[in-house]
């Protein structure tokens, strides 16, 4: 962190511009020697967040002339001196300035740095620091207005909020234990447990959101299953949109799992088409049923397909039997609902599926129903990401789910008539745990994991 760091903050590749990002202690002064404004003046007189146009030079040789701006510490965005140099977008020009600002002193950035030194000099919280990563990977507009509102610091003020409140009581708890003749207790044991609950509820919704959260950024594993020649593969070419899977009018065309992501609506999908499940002594085909039920037995949503056109068989059975043992939300998709129909519904009455579908994957009828279907299992209605915090990965979920179940054991504990300075300890864990929510207490291991996946220049 006492390094002065640099790299490319563009995308890598030919554009109209590119931007080098100086960041550290000496990045004014590593820029003065490889940038050299036109109007004569040194760059440590140029004022912050002011730019000046000049010539960029390597070894003393013009290479390019751009635009240097000057952010001064802890006026930018990772609260060190920092200085960002565009120049020409070309990929040769680009690799020569950065290895001009390498030759003047500063180092390689490693991958999220710079966001990773606002973050370690308060200049984001935790969960701000992860919605850039979000905002920049954003694949859909609900993506970006939930990437937004973290951004904003939606989650950073609930965190705050609640730490606020669970601290107070938390310490009031503690000081009557520590200074029993001082009469510090601000609560009695039965206010303190009417306040707890207020927190357990506020907790609980929060840890609600995360199914949200998690439909939106980081998808829904589904699984597309069904016998042979159902319409698998065009089902999954309508919601992507485009012809991702080969579509043959033989049985068994696709083989092996096709992955496939997509923003359907509000949600985010992970479709997986699978072979058709049947029993075959075909090795290669064994093989791709195999590989359907182990993606089956994994799966959160599963689409299963019926053929409308076709009567009744064993293998529809044995579909409906692999069906029993999984814990996916699943739905009945009925496709070729455009022919005469022949297949028998009374099957799909055994209380496996939560919903039926009836479609035409050829003719694209149903489809935009079976969306809407999709979307409202994950999304009920409006969300203002503005105002309701939403979290939305498996790190934010553990930190609330702990801290929600040592908030209920302490709850318990206080209505079996436990007095609050006992039920403290598991409140004291409780804060610990939400202390880690948004970086207020968090070990190295998780801010390097959360940073590495970020790319180099961010």
């Amino acid at each position: 962190m006492t390094n002065t760091i640099a790299a490319v903050s563009t995308a890598y590749g030919r554009g109209g511009i590119a931007v080098i990002r100086i960041s550290g202690d000496e990045a004014i002064t590593v820029a003065e020697k490889m940038f050299h404004p036109a109007n004569g003046k040194a760059l440590s007189e140029v004022k912050a967040s002011h730019a000046v146009y000049g010539d960029i030079v390597k070894r003393a040789a013009v290479i390019d002339n751009g635009i240097c701006t000057i952010f001064r510490a802890p006026h930018s965005y990772t609260g060190e001196n920092v200085v960002e140099i565009s120049c020409h977008g070309g990929i040769i020009l680009t690799e020569k300035v950065l290895e001009a600002a390498f030759e003047s002193g500063a180092v390689p950035a490693g991958a999220g740095e710079f966001t990773k030194r606002a973050f370690t000099n308060g200049k984001l919280s935790l969960s701000q620091a992860e919605a850039v990563g979000m905002l920049i990977d954003a694949e859909s507009e609900e993506q970006l207005s939930l990437a937004a509102s973290h951004g904003k610091g939606v989650i950073k003020r609930k965190a705050d909020e609640l730490y606020e409140k669970l601290k107070t009581i938390v310490t009031g708890v503690f000081a009557n234990v520590d200074f029993p003749d001082e009469d510090l207790a601000e609560l009695s044991d039965e206010e303190v447990l009417a306040e707890i609950k207020i927190i357990e509820k506020e907790l609980a919704a929060l840890q609600s959101s995360y199914k949200v959260g998690r439909a939106v950024l980081e998808g829904i594993r589904t699984v597309i299953i069904g016998k042979p020649n159902t319409g698998k593969s065009s089902l999954l070419n309508r919601l992507v949109g485009r012809e991702r899977a080969i579509v043959t009018d033989i049985a068994g065309t696709t083989r092996d799992t096709i992955e496939e992501s997509v923003a359907l609506g509000r949600v985010m999908l992970r479709l997986i088409d699978t072979a058709g499940i049947r029993e075959s002594n075909d090795a290669v085909e064994k093989i791709g049923v195999e590989r359907s039920l182990k993606e089956l037995s994994e799966a959160e949503l599963v689409l299963a397909l019926f053929d409308l056109s076709n009567e009744t068989d064993g293998e529809d059975s044995l579909i409906l039997d692999r069906l029993k043992n999984t814990n996916a939300t699943k739905i009945a998709v009925l496709n070729k609902s455009d022919l005469s129909e022949k297949f028998d519904r009374t099957v799909l009455e055994n209380g496996i599926f939560t919903h039926t579908v009836e479609i035409s994957a050829a003719e694209n009828v149903g489809i935009d129903e079976l969306k809407e279907l999709i979307n409202s299992l994950y999304i009920e209605g409006e969300i203002d990401y503005n105002s309701r915090a939403v979290i939305t990965n498996a790190r934010q979920n553990a930190s609330v789910s702990h801290a929600l179940e040592y908030v209920r054991s302490a709850m318990r504990e206080l209505e079996s008539g436990v007095s609050a300075d006992t039920a403290g300890f598991d409140l004291e864990a409780a804060l610990s745990s939400l202390a880690e929510l948004d970086g207020r207490r968090v070990t190295e291991e998780i801010v390097d994991g959360i940073f590495h996946r970020f790319c180099v220049g961010k």
